[in-house]
């Protein structure tokens, strides 16, 4: 029986756009028809549930699961308009029997029933991160183009050495400043040491699309949507282009 892959987003710093990211990946492989499980791992600091615009909707956490008090059936919540898609939230405080173990039992029931699960790290590199890290398949690290960015992704991939395929996504580009600044989005690859999965643009949609309460490519298929759909399209496999901004 095929599993699913577990994924988890990353980054080195905080102001990268990573859950806003996670969520539109995550909506367009529910919108290529694959069922997606996103987990928030931001423990306190949960807000994937707003990128989706399923803030009303959560009533179980992951550590129910893990603990037993909870099916994950019953606290896998689906989106009401992309049926495919489903969110297992983060709890406000971790409690202490939660740990590696456990998170990677839960990865193990959920590649039955999920084609893909997307966990939402926590930004840094501290135990929040080593754990949502810690039983992933494949990670994607998400840097904006500022030297600061990429200098703290290096560090994220030297915490993800245990998981074989490590992508970049580089996030919020602004094509006016790179072209200031003479740089490209190989410079970003040369400098993070990873092949690259995807670039999405800087998008008021995205914004937008959070506060409505709605999955970004349910609202268009231009600008940062388009370019998670092809990195959506590139996780399956499939030749897309990347978006090569100057």
């Amino acid at each position: 029986m095929a599993t699913g892959t577990a994924i988890v987003v990353a980054s080195g710093k905080g102001g990268t756009g990573k859950t806003s990211l996670t969520g539109g990946i995550a909506a367009c492989l529910a919108r290529l028809e694959r069922k997606v499980l996103c987990i928030d791992m931001d423990i306190g600091l949960r807000n994937l549930d707003i990128s989706l615009g399923m803030s009303d909707r959560v009533l179980m956490d992951f550590s129910d699961v893990v603990e037993g008090r909870c099916t994950l059936d019953r606290a896998a919540v689906s989106h009401p308009d992309l049926p495919g898609l489903h969110l297992l939230t983060a709890p406000i405080r971790l409690p202490d029997s939660v740990d590696e173990r456990g998170i990677a039992a839960l990865l193990d029931e959920a590649r039955q029933q999920f084609d893909y699960i997307l966990l939402d790290a926590p930004a840094g590199l501290d135990a929040g991160f080593r754990l949502a890290a810690c039983a992933a398949d494949r990670a994607i690290v998400v840097a904006t183009n500022d030297a600061s960015s990429l200098r703290d992704a290096q560090r994220a991939v030297g915490e993800l050495n245990h998981i074989k395929q490590v992508h970049l996504v580089v996030n919020r580009v602004q094509p006016k400043l790179l072209r200031r600044l003479r740089t490209t989005i190989d410079d970003a690859m040369d400098t993070a040491g990873l092949p690259l999965l995807g670039v999405v643009p800087e998008d008021p949609k995205v914004v937008l699309a959070a506060n409505r309460g709605k999955p970004l490519i349910l609202t268009g298929r231009r600008g940062a949507a388009n370019a998670c759909l092809n990195i959506a399209k590139r996780i399956e496999g499939h030749r897309a282009p990347i978006m090569r901004i100057r």
